[in-house]
């Protein structure tokens, strides 16, 4: 118990660790300015006939009880609450409002002041107080956030600057702001990023760090100039998002037993493959994160580091001064490593190194983009790596995909029609689910993402396999007839379960 619980249970306050319950939060009302809520980190929760619930983070702070009794009207009953959860409780009542956000769209729209003045973009970059374009980005900012969106995209189109984000993995339209805005927002985003605001013609990558909620944010920016402007895109890398830990992201027990099994092995490669956004990189720290111990010299080297992990050295790719990843890795060689981490293979000589670095006693993870397990195999052997090295070095590869899981607040069970159910390879009627739409899923009938898995273990036969033949199709036979399950057939599992629909699976795993 900290110092401030301590003091509250002296002066007999109730003690919250957690507020979200309460009908002010829940609901997201909002009875005193957010400067003061911000400044002295007290919210009112709950309202009785004579009185305000109130929680305080300082129990101390008798002159903020006499502001808000005389500011309510009312009596004050003070609860005690840890600061970090009253901030997070502060960002969810006064920014989670789509309608507010809208209502500032809208406000806007109808203000005149800034019309026509796109020769005074400079002057919007000022950190003024109430200034509309940076209070638009910062809503549209902490709007992505609470939605739990993974990128934002700022795309100039002819009829204007058109919002979108991405949720679930699937892109929704979500704002157009007035177009005079359209070079104001560009400007202002470049310039929390750190950018070049005179370069419009080439390319530009930045960062940007906020606070919010009491958590630290990172940001990845990126710009592309195309023919109505420059194009924006910002990748939100939220750490409170982030779920580490092999038995957390999904995996069945046959997957998990496999994987624990991959990464007990003190020297070889595991390869993780998919597409972008696939949750590679997830898998890839969970995995790590699970040997990350005092015992172990873990060392990364990624393109860029998307979340920071203590106890573990991690080298950020920067071309610019000539560090890829092959050169990033010839370097971590000389570390003394035990366990090596390489955000991806992308060229030969990476692949070389990776499997040197394997048969002189590393354990080495790296991704491919391939579309399955066995493919991986055939993607090294067509960069040019001889097939002995491919069977001496690959312990096994895991391929896998994200599906959206179906909301559980509008979670219905039906019969599937005949069509459906041969889609999914059933002959026998079996219940399904899906969600109706909601506003807790914003219509989708879909709430969060899970992983679907394919781990094919390269055993002997495969490694036999790989000696005659690299072939995907033939990999993939000898690897079904060692006993791996495939996606669609894992995506299959999560459906009859009830997690999520057949379109879903279907749609990842390109199976008809």
């Amino acid at each position: 118990m900290n110092s401030d619980a301590a003091l509250a249970e002296r002066f007999g306050l109730q003690i919250f660790e957690e507020i979200h319950s309460f009908p002010f939060v829940r609901d997201q009302v909002t009875v005193i300015p957010y400067s003061m809520a911000k400044q002295k980190k007290v919210l009112p929760v709950d309202e009785t006939p004579s009185s305000f619930i109130v929680a305080i983070s300082d129990p101390l702070d008798y002159e903020v009880i006499t502001e808000l009794r005389l500011l309510l009207k009312k009596q004050i009953q003070p609860i005690y609450s840890p600061k970090s959860t009253i901030e997070t409780a502060i960002e969810r009542c006064y920014h989670q409002r789509e309608e507010e956000t809208k209502r500032l769209f809208s406000d806007l729209e109808k203000d005149s002041r800034l019309q026509g003045v796109e020769e005074e973009t400079y002057d919007l970059l000022e950190q003024a107080e109430g200034n509309p374009v940076i209070r638009m980005v910062n809503t549209i900012i902490l709007e992505a956030i609470q939605f739990g969106a993974s990128d934002i995209h700022f795309e100039p189109t002819e009829a204007g600057l058109m919002i979108r984000y991405r949720m679930d993995g699937i892109l929704q339209q979500k704002h157009i702001p007035p177009r005079e805005y359209q070079m104001q927002i560009i400007t202002r985003l470049k310039v929390m990023a750190k950018m070049d605001i005179a370069e419009h013609r080439l390319p530009q990558d930045g960062r940007i760090k906020l606070h919010h909620g009491g958590r630290e944010i990172d940001f990845r920016v990126s710009t592309l100039p195309i023919v109505h402007g420059e194009r924006i895109v910002i990748r939100i890398l939220d750490k409170g998002n982030v779920v580490l830990g092999l038995d957390r992201i999904g995996m069945n027990e046959l997957h998990l037993s496999q994987m624990r099994k991959l990464i007990s092995i003190p020297e070889g490669i595991v390869l993780v493959s998919g597409p972008t956004g696939s949750g590679k990189t997830t898998t890839l720290y969970s995995a790590i994160s699970e040997l990350n111990d005092m015992e172990r010299n873990i060392i990364t080297v990624e393109d860029p580091v998307e979340y920071k992990i203590t106890g573990i050295s991690q080298v950020s790719v920067n071309p610019r001064i000539d560090l890829t990843f092959a050169k990033g890795l010839r370097h971590i060689l000389r570390q003394d490593p035990d366990v090596i981490m390489i955000g991806e293979i992308r060229d030969k000589e990476t692949a070389e190194i990776a499997i040197q670095a394997s048969l002189t006693g590393h354990l080495v993870f790296s991704t491919l983009h391939t579309n399955d397990a066995p493919s991986a195999l055939t993607r090294l052997a067509d960069m040019g790596i001889e097939p002995y090295l491919l069977a001496s070095s690959i312990l096994g590869v895991v391929a896998q995909r994200l599906v959206r899981k179906i909301c559980p607040d509008c979670k219905i069970v039906y019969l599937p029609e005949d069509e459906e159910l041969a889609e999914m390879g059933l002959e026998f009627k079996v219940p399904f689910y899906r969600g109706l739409g909601c506003d807790k899923c914003l219509g989708t009938g879909y709430k969060g993402r899970l992983a679907i898995y394919e781990i094919m273990l390269v055993t002997p036969k495969i490694k036999s396999q790989v000696m005659m033949s690299q072939d995907a199709e033939k990999l993939r036979e000898v690897a079904l007839q060692q006993g791996m399950r495939t996606l669609f057939s894992d995506g299959l599992e999560r459906v009859i379960d009830g997690k999520t629909t057949s379109k879903e699976v279907l749609r990842v795993t390109r199976e008809k």
